[in-house]
């Protein structure tokens, strides 16, 4: 299992993604679920994934392959007309990864499901930045307003902070702080969720990441907000009202 986010913003774009994978408590690794690719001045275009690691591999592996002569091998994301068409490359050759990966194992007696998804993020120049959650049959839907962020993988534990918090005109300071103390949430809650963390911010109309950077457990500023978020969390449950177990009154 993993934990990735992603995050609209009006100044652009915020991911994060932890990188985790593991097979049984016996068996855990590190494995990078974010890659990005750029042009400067033309794209730049991100994704995240969770699900079945030699499925997502596969994937990517595909398309990193088809972006060094993106001439010689369609179709490329270095070559899409916009972000839409970005993410319905993707889908489908997640799709079809999928399907040609279970169809070799249906042979097997209860054989392993393949399932993977994918956020992708990112701007073409003279568009707007955008952010797709592509589901293991292919399809998809777009980050708006209503539904600003997208989150896959181990998801529960880290968004109601997110919802309490967010503000699409938050700057990128508090935006990372804010996926900081979400990712922080859910590796306390979920052994399948571990450091180190990889960070990426896309700034709109700069096409290349603005900031980038891997974040492990001993990095001072994450474990600041860690220890802070704990002992804020720890001051406001201890802010609250007194029950009072006395039916005839009611608590001060």
């Amino acid at each position: 299992m993993t934990y990735c986010v992603g995050m609209m913003l009006d100044k652009g774009l915020v991911l994060m993604s932890d990188t985790r994978t593991n097979s049984g408590v016996d068996n855990i690794s590190v494995f990078r679920k974010m890659h990005s690719w750029s042009v400067p001045g033309e794209r730049v275009i991100a994704v995240m994934t969770a699900g079945n690691l030699a499925t997502t591999q596969a994937v990517i592996s595909l398309l990193e392959e088809r972006t060094k002569a993106p001439e010689d091998r369609e179709p490329s994301i270095l070559r899409a007309p916009t972000m839409f068409r970005v993410a319905t490359m993707i889908g489908d050759l997640l799709s079809e990864t999928i399907r040609k990966r279970q169809e070799s194992n249906d042979h097997m007696s209860g054989g392993p499901k393949f399932t993977a998804s994918i956020i992708v993020a990112g701007q073409i120049a003279g568009m707007e930045p955008r952010l797709f959650l592509i589901y293991p049959e292919g399809n998809f839907i777009e980050a708006s307003m209503d539904t600003p962020f997208f989150q896959i993988g181990e998801t529960k534990y880290g968004r109601p902070i997110i919802i309490r918090a967010y503000n699409r005109d938050m700057d990128f300071v508090d935006a990372v702080k804010l996926l900081m103390v979400s990712m922080d949430s859910t590796l306390a809650a979920n052994l399948s969720v571990g450091m180190p963390l990889d960070l990426m911010v896309i700034e709109r109309d700069n096409f290349e990441p603005l900031h980038e950077r891997r974040i492990h457990a001993s990095d001072p500023f994450f474990q600041s907000i860690s220890t802070g978020w704990s002992e804020a969390l720890r001051t406001a449950f201890h802010s609250l009202p007194s029950y009072s177990l006395d039916k005839t009154t009611t608590a001060e």
